[in-house]
């Protein structure tokens, strides 16, 4: 498989970085936006980024959604699932039932 090609980019902020795909994003902005304290820090960044989208930054919030409700946000897979639920669990909550 040939190397990806990588093209140099600098972001609205100045950050100077290659990417190799059409993402916008800058990676050290998405670094500096990832929180340090919150059950958003333990996601990637396209699922966190679905979340917040959807202005769930709790996981009181997130008890609201059901699994189905969020495999359907762009950006967030199967992959963030199993963390959730974990995180879920431990605060005592789980995602809504679908009835």
């Amino acid at each position: 498989m040939p190397p990806t090609k990588q093209t140099f980019r600098t972001c609205p902020q100045g950050h100077q970085y290659y990417k190799s795909t059409d993402c916008p994003s800058c990676p050290i902005c998405e670094e500096a936006r990832i929180p340090k304290d919150q059950f958003l820090s333990q996601l990637s960044a396209p699922a966190r980024r679905a979340l917040e989208a959807e202005k769930i930054s709790s996981l009181e919030q997130l008890s609201n959604y059901s699994e189905k409700d969020l495999l359907k946000l762009h950006g967030f897979g199967p992959g963030s699932l199993p963390k959730l639920r974990q995180l879920l669990m431990d605060a005592g909550l789980q995602f809504k039932n679908l009835q």
